[in-house]
């Protein structure tokens, strides 16, 4: 019976994986088709409409049933109330008796009380009259949605209320420029939320209880990216519209002068390239991509200069410069530590970001199959499984510096510069940081005789969770050296703590599996080396 539990216990977890795996295939398909990239309009429905209701003032609206109207008269006979309309559409007034509101436009709500008063009373009694609050209304949302469904709100509540309380338009699947209202199961008005977008252009509409808003299919759409300032998924109102005409929505930028169109001809992919003049000529239909660029040659590059200098923190270059061209030029202080320039590349940063994806999705794939011999490992690996999730999405969050490393023996002249680099003056430091799992993290003064297990043990010495095979030496200029405990006592130089150098402890990781173990550890040595901070694992 046991035995049997156990693989039904396998059994389980390896359908939870595969659905994930698959989930997680059908995702990364999704963004593969659509290029990654958002559909125009998409964030609109973040939860930003659904708690809002609209009580304002609206001339045409029609009175109904539980609708409350305040009533005030003063003069020669005073009175005031809030009387709600009856179920046969009247209000009651003491004194004046029953008035038939039921259908009337909220623009004659005042003259119709008066013409009532009047009845009774001669010119010396005045009446008020106003809408107090609306009878609360349902509305049916149906179509592309997240959460199909009858939802309650006000008759004055917009479009975008109701769309919002039914989770948004599904993504890739629901248009946001056909929307149909729909009573009595006719089409009695036809929405484009582009106006909206672009322009912030709505109709204000009156919903009736058992409205219907469908939010139809999309059916045209193209692909804009390049050099653009909106780089999104668009639809289209016809089956073939002008590069003109699209571009009202994207807003090329100053720059750009060409644009390519690539779509499918039979059966093959075809790229053709034109010149911005031609816009009004060239027609894009559905699935094309539209990539719009430049073809000047940029001669300059910005770049950004932070930390201890006198002068601009951001300078243009010509292409080609070097890095000794532009230190050359900098007007350093007494505090400047000229040794330990740091230079940030955002395409390094990239490429740490890509090297430490990677090795989460591998650390995803041990996770969901790791075996397990019986009913209590089957369950401790549920828990860890759980606590990896996790793990991995604490450091999906973490963004590396894109440091690249330089030391006193490199040619600076050789090293050019890009566009977006950041250099970082450092100031001169005589402080040593230690972080990571020891006691008491700080930072200490730097002492010349201290060695690393010096500072570590001025913090409180290791923490329970060190791990003692995983310290890290970050020197100034950035570059890391990696010592086991039982290195502190050799004669290597490169132990040797230098003002201004950091030491980070990284922790064990608390697995009974090998393999994610060691995985674990790769990620948090990677984690701290190109992001400069200390993570726990679990």
């Amino acid at each position: 019976m046991k035995k049997i539990f156990i693989l039904f216990l396998l059994l389980l977890k390896i359908l939870v994986a595969v659905d994930i795996q698959l989930e997680q295939n059908s995702t990364d398909i999704s963004k593969l088709n659509s290029g990654d990239k958002i559909y125009f309009g998409e964030a609109i429905f973040k939860g930003n409409f659904k708690e809002n209701q609209q009580f304002r003032y609206n001339p045409n609206y029609i009175l109904n049933i539980g609708d409350v109207i305040s009533v005030k008269m003063w003069g020669a006979y005073e009175f005031s109330a809030e009387l709600p309309i009856d179920k046969q559409g009247n209000i009651f007034i003491p004194k004046v008796g029953e008035v038939h509101l039921l259908g009337l436009p909220n623009s004659k709500l005042k003259s119709k009380i008066q013409s009532a008063v009047k009845r009774v009373f001669n010119d010396n009694v005045y009446v008020y009259a106003d809408l107090k609050q609306y009878q609360p209304i349902s509305v049916f949302v149906s179509g592309s949605v997240k959460k199909v469904g009858l939802y309650e709100g006000l008759s004055t509540d917009s479009l975008l209320q109701f769309i919002d309380k039914a989770g948004g338009i599904i993504r890739g699947q629901g248009s946001y420029r056909n929307i149909t209202i729909l009573r009595d199961k006719q089409i009695i008005k036809n929405i484009d939320l582009y106006p909206f977008l672009l322009n912030g252009q709505i109709d204000m509409f009156q919903f009736r209880n058992g409205d219907v808003i469908l939010v139809n299919p999309v059916r045209n759409f193209i692909e804009v990216s390049g050099d653009v300032n909106r780089p999104y998924i668009f639809e289209l109102l016809s089956d073939s519209t002008s590069v003109q005409e699209v571009m009202r929505f994207i807003m090329p930028k100053p720059t750009a002068n060409h644009f390519m169109v690539t779509k499918w001809q039979n059966g093959q992919e075809i790229t053709n390239e034109y010149p911005l003049s031609q816009a009004n000529s060239v027609f894009v239909t559905k699935g094309t991509k539209l990539k719009f660029f430049s073809d000047y040659y940029v001669n300059n590059i910005e770049i950004q200069i932070d930390g201890e200098h006198k002068g601009s923190k951001k300078i243009m270059v010509r292409k080609g410069t070097s890095l000794y061209d532009v230190l050359s030029n900098v007007n350093f202080t007494p505090l400047s530590d000229i040794r330990n320039v740091r230079l940030y590349r955002k395409s390094v940063a990239n490429t740490q970001k890509q090297l430490i994806e990677t090795m989460l999705k591998d650390l995803e794939a041990k996770a969901f199959t790791s075996e397990s011999a019986t009913v209590e490992e089957a369950n401790i690996r549920t828990k860890e499984s759980e606590m990896i999730m996790k793990f991995i999405e604490r450091v999906r969050k973490v963004q590396p510096l894109g440091q690249v490393i330089i030391s006193s023996k490199d040619n600076l002249g050789k090293i050019y510069l890009e566009e977006g680099d950041h250099i970082v003056i450092p100031k001169q430091s005589n402080i040593v940081v230690v972080q990571g799992e020891v006691n008491i993290p700080n930072a200490l003064a730097y002492r010349k005789d201290y060695s690393m297990d010096d500072y570590i043990s001025a913090c409180g010495g290791y923490g329970e969770r060190a791990n003692r095979d995983k310290i890290l030496l970050i020197k100034a200029n950035g570059r890391v050296i990696q010592q086991s405990s039982g290195d502190f006592f050799s004669d290597n130089k490169a132990l040797q703590v230098d003002a201004g150098d950091s030491i980070l402890v990284l922790g064990k990781t608390d697995s009974k599996n090998i393999l994610i173990t060691s995985s674990v550890t790769k990620i948090l040595y990677q984690v701290a080396v190109g992001a400069a901070v200390v993570l726990r694992a679990f």
